[in-house]
């Protein structure tokens, strides 16, 4: 075995690494201000298939302190600062999500029922993901099925029905 460990080791051990206190403080703060999405996208004319599956975990706060220590814990996602001066950090790697988010909500657990379930749902469908299943159309409506159990605030852009009744275009120039 070479003395450099891979990238997944490094991210294994950055994670086992994590302090027990910081690891509780951020998982209650995903608890009360996180956010497990899924959304569905509706591509360019140019793409086989029509929609295109988002998945993502994130928070946003004025201080950027917490996402920073979001981001180094994980080892894995982005930072970026909206206009109106909020600090943003998002997952939306699927395979990121399938092994990082995973194991840090699997060694620090959500204690709402409601932020757990969304949880389990968008780890379901990663896990679809993952599969390769989500660029057939039976994934696509499995991931559709499991998006409804999600708890929303507000109205879905896209509903089931939108997504199954034109699911793909035609390549651009067949006839």
């Amino acid at each position: 075995m070479t003395e450099n460990a891979s990238g997944a080791e490094n991210q294994q051990e950055r994670l086992q690494s994590i302090p027990i206190e910081l690891g509780h403080y951020l998982s209650g703060f995903a608890d009360g201000e996180g956010s497990f999405n899924v959304s569905v996208v509706q591509r360019k004319e140019d793409y086989r298939n029509k929609w295109k599956i988002v998945v993502s975990f994130n928070i946003s706060q004025r201080d950027s302190q917490i996402p920073i220590l979001f981001r180094q814990a994980l080892g894995c996602g982005t930072i970026r600062y909206r206009k109106d001066g909020v600090c943003y950090f998002e997952v939306r790697i699927p395979n990121d999500l399938h092994t990082l988010v995973r194991e840090f909500f699997a060694r620090f657990p959500l204690l709402s029922d409601r932020q757990s379930m969304r949880l389990y749902y968008l780890l379901e469908i990663v896990d679809i993901m993952m599969a390769g299943e989500h660029t057939k159309m039976d994934g696509i409506r499995a991931i559709l099925d499991i998006r409804e159990k999600m708890v929303v605030s507000r109205r879905r852009k896209y509903s089931i029905a939108d997504v199954l009744q034109n699911p793909q275009r035609p390549y651009a120039g067949t006839a």
